[in-house]
């Protein structure tokens, strides 16, 4: 597994439809999977997409309302029967570990799997790795939900021509990263006199909220931002009552946040013109909209040099 992209593996809210499965996304990040609220037939639906359970290394649910985590026993059974051969965490709200519990071990199976239980407490940090850091927001819903954040560190680019002109070639441009400055014809060359900044990338993954502080905050300059839309605004009202987004007010998220991709889902069986949440969302957001189809690859973007 390598690359950055978001596989799809469904987009449906409450009740799946005929050409939409309940939630389902994976997020993958070079060499790390991270699964986002596996819905009821998420594990078929990875098949279908070619995902494989040793892909799979954080399972985060945002709540545990079905359509959101009722794929969960499916997964870690086919977790242990697959023999993935190294540790998933597994990032919920703490407040709904019963549930949890309850899912994880729905029905009796050889439980060979290691996974670890990482229930989320509060804002903040929850997990580390090769992608950087894994942060978690409480969101405005009927029940406690989280939304997750992927921070990748901050870097640095090479820049071929400075390093030509300093005589720094091959082997010795890695240990100029390493050590931060080399002694080169007796001269010593820092870092920053070959190289640029380079940002580290965002993914945010805002599901199931209204309107909050938090949902701004966890998509703060996401180069990929997965919105839910379950509502138009005609149903703004809707909205507001069962605490979820239109595909306007995730427009005006990305907007406000500066996202340069806008993956909308989790759309209501209400509405067959899916085409329709694109253009409420473009009439705020001028950035790249994506209305997810299920099974759909969608690449995080390119690097900004």
């Amino acid at each position: 597994m390598s690359g950055r992209e978001l596989v799809v593996l469904g987009t449906a809210s409450q009740t799946p439809t005929r050409r939409r499965n309940h939630n389902g996304y994976l997020l993958r990040w070079d060499g790390v999977g991270l699964l986002f609220d596996p819905g009821e037939g998420t594990q078929r639906q990875m098949r279908f997409a070619g995902v494989s359970a040793q892909d799979v290394h954080h399972l985060c649910l945002t709540h545990f309302h079905g359509d959101h985590c009722l794929g969960v026993p499916g997964v870690i059974q086919r977790m242990s029967l697959d023999q993935v051969d190294h540790p998933v965490r597994a990032h919920y709200p703490a407040d709904g570990e019963h549930y949890f519990e309850r899912l994880r071990h729905a029905t009796p199976f050889q439980d060979a799997a290691v996974l670890e239980q990482c229930p989320v407490r509060a804002d903040g940090l929850i997990a580390t790795g090769s992608f950087g850091e894994l942060h978690a927001a409480r969101l405005d819903h009927r029940i406690e939900t989280f939304g997750y954040r992927l921070v990748e560190p901050d870097g640095v680019r090479m820049l071929p021509d400075r390093l030509r002109s300093r005589g720094i070639t091959g082997p010795r441009v890695g240990e100029l990263q390493r050590a931060g400055e080399l002694v080169v014809d007796g001269e010593r060359v820092a870092l920053a006199e070959v190289s640029a900044p380079r940002p580290g990338q965002r993914f945010a993954f805002v599901m199931d909220t209204r309107l909050c502080d938090a949902a701004f905050a966890l998509a703060e300059g996401a180069d990929l931002l997965v919105a839910e839309a379950t509502f138009l605004a005609e149903d703004a009202r809707l909205a507001e009552q069962y605490r979820h987004l239109t595909a306007a007010q995730a427009g005006r998220i990305a907007a406000e946040s500066g996202v340069r991709t806008l993956v909308l889902t989790h759309f209501s069986q209400r509405y067959n013109d899916i085409a329709r949440f694109h253009d409420e969302a473009a009439a705020v957001f001028d950035g790249e909209i994506v209305v997810a189809e299920d099974l759909m690859r969608i690449p995080v973007p390119a690097r900004e040099r």
